[in-house]
């Protein structure tokens, strides 16, 4: 075993006894690896600080759906921002922060992988309520009780983390077998129910409702259209607006679930994924990448959008008034 450790290259060559074994990636792996991360997490906070910036400055764009939106977009910049960074560091052969660093860290993809899957939830029934039940949605959805909602939303997953981790936080590095190897502990169960059972049975649960009601009334639309007055035209065209609404963010929901179910349905196998194994590491890496294609479904799918961010790209938004354009 001496002879083996001797011959070894470790972490902390100081801590014979205590540092982990050094096992440096391939060059062009580790290349490879570092110019797609960096890459993906630069895009990730480029284009959700875009969003933020679009939804924030013009008054247009101030409605109750579009601050879940808001909290969506904040929530995914600070992946692109802060979390990405530091998966960067954890695909290294040694963790050099410590152990303290090592949980704090921890708390930031947390907090905001959890704000994310509860924006889902308020996103979902937010178009449940626009769909369902049109007529009361301007009284139900209301800009100050969708800001309360989103800061419960904040104060939900920051509550959640410190649960999750705080066996972590009280003695940091309990669960690492060496030093340079950065490794938590979390209750398996709180986690899936949390963070994955709960809020995806209530998305799915909510949009299916949604989906055969948006069905039902396109169906409606298309058979009546012909026959509307003007008055109930208009009504046509705002349920219509709502559909489509429904639709995009639709689209939005199935990418996030795409992104998110393998990682969760892994831990619901009852299978243990090895911390650092190529498996672990690709779980992780689609459920962040989340975050850099909502913005891009954006791009597509909202006129507004790409409308916005042609306006901050050529610093228009910087003459005076320009809060008031029409972005619509």
């Amino acid at each position: 075993m001496m002879e083996t450790l001797e011959g070894a290259e470790l972490c902390f060559p100081d801590l014979l006894n205590a540092s982990c074994e050094k096992l440096p990636r391939p060059q062009a792996e580790a290349v490879l690896i570092y110019t797609l991360l960096t890459s993906i997490s630069v895009l990730t906070a480029a284009l959700n600080l875009l969003l933020i910036v679009s939804i924030s400055h013009f008054r247009q764009l101030h409605t109750p759906t579009n601050l879940l939106l808001l909290s969506l977009a904040v929530s995914d910049f600070l992946v692109g921002l802060l979390v990405m960074p530091f998966q960067i560091l954890l695909t290294e052969p040694c963790w050099p922060l410590g152990d303290l660093l090592c949980t704090v860290y921890y708390f930031l993809p947390f907090i905001t992988i959890s704000a994310s899957i509860v924006s889902m939830v308020l996103i979902s029934v937010d178009r449940y309520v626009a769909i369902c039940d049109p007529l009361h949605y301007p009284t139900k959805i209301t800009q100050n009780r969708v800001k309360v909602c989103v800061l419960l939303c904040w104060v939900y997953s920051v509550f959640c983390s410190f649960l999750l981790l705080y066996e972590n936080l009280k003695q940091p590095g309990r669960y690492s077998s060496c030093r340079g190897e950065c490794v938590i502990h979390v209750s398996g169960a709180a986690d899936l129910v949390l963070g994955f059972i709960l809020p995806i049975t209530a998305i799915v649960v909510l949009y299916a409702r949604v989906f055969v009601v948006a069905v039902s009334q396109a169906r409606a639309m298309r058979s009546h259209i012909a026959a509307v007055t003007l008055q109930r035209s208009e009504t046509v065209t705002a349920k219509r607006s709502e559909v489509k609404a429904a639709r995009t963010l639709g689209v939005v929901v199935a990418v996030f679930l795409m992104c998110y179910c393998p990682y969760y349905c892994v831990s619901l196998s009852g299978y243990n994924l090895t911390v650092g194994s190529s498996t672990e590491a690709f779980m992780i890496f689609l459920l962040l990448f989340n975050s850099c294609l909502n913005p891009v479904i954006y791009a597509l799918l909202y006129p507004w959008f790409r409308k916005s961010v042609k306006l901050i790209v050529t610093l228009e938004i910087l003459r005076p008034g320009s809060c008031e354009a029409n972005v619509l």
